[in-house]
């Protein structure tokens, strides 16, 4: 193997590493979002990040906008009824 090949292989697994850390900084975001902000259905704000992520990308920013997303309160007149 030449210096080429080594170089080569190097910033394969260079590329490789950052490729595995983006993906996992992907599906962690949502949820971590959703916990620093109290959400209360943050476990399943971030179950989504993940499912969404791995399974195709497209409902994933679906997923961020949840984690910002509050439940609005209840009145106290629905809570009477």
């Amino acid at each position: 193997m030449s210096g080429y090949d080594i170089f080569a292989w190097i910033v394969l697994m260079i590329l490789l590493a950052v490729f595995v850390l983006v993906i996992w900084l992907m599906g962690s975001l949502p949820g971590h979002v959703a916990r620093r902000r109290g959400h209360p259905w943050a476990e399943a704000v971030a179950v989504a990040g993940w499912l969404t992520l791995i399974f195709g990308f497209a409902l994933w920013p679906i997923a961020m906008i949840w984690a910002y997303v509050d439940v609005p309160a209840r009145r106290r007149e629905e809570i009477r009824s």
